[in-house]
């Protein structure tokens, strides 16, 4: 069996899913942030595939992917930098403890 396209835009769809339903049920601020994580890891892996098998000359979806994967990270320096000034004033890593800003 030949692994074609549509195998990794599963497996990318599958880790989205996964992402948005760990975000979605999630009571840690943590779990949350590992879970907005696997959704950006998904979507990279469907930008790469779309760069691999639609326009090989180019390198549009790896540059993409790069680009997301640099802003992930500093999406997730920044929350965590929240997370912790938060922390700091709630004592608590629930996220029901945290509706009032």
């Amino acid at each position: 069996m030949e692994i074609t396209m549509y195998h990794y835009l599963f497996v990318g769809l599958v880790l989205f899913l996964i992402g948005v339903l760990g975000s979605i049920l999630a009571q840690n601020v943590i779990k949350v942030l590992i879970a907005i994580e696997i959704m950006l890891t998904g979507i990279n892996i469907n930008f790469v595939t779309f760069g691999t098998y639609c326009g090989a000359e180019s390198f549009d979806g790896y540059i993409i992917a790069l680009f997301y994967t640099g802003i992930g990270a500093v999406e997730l320096a920044i929350a965590l930098y929240i997370f912790y000034l938060m922390f700091q004033k709630k004592k608590s890593e629930n996220i029901e403890r945290y509706r009032e800003l």
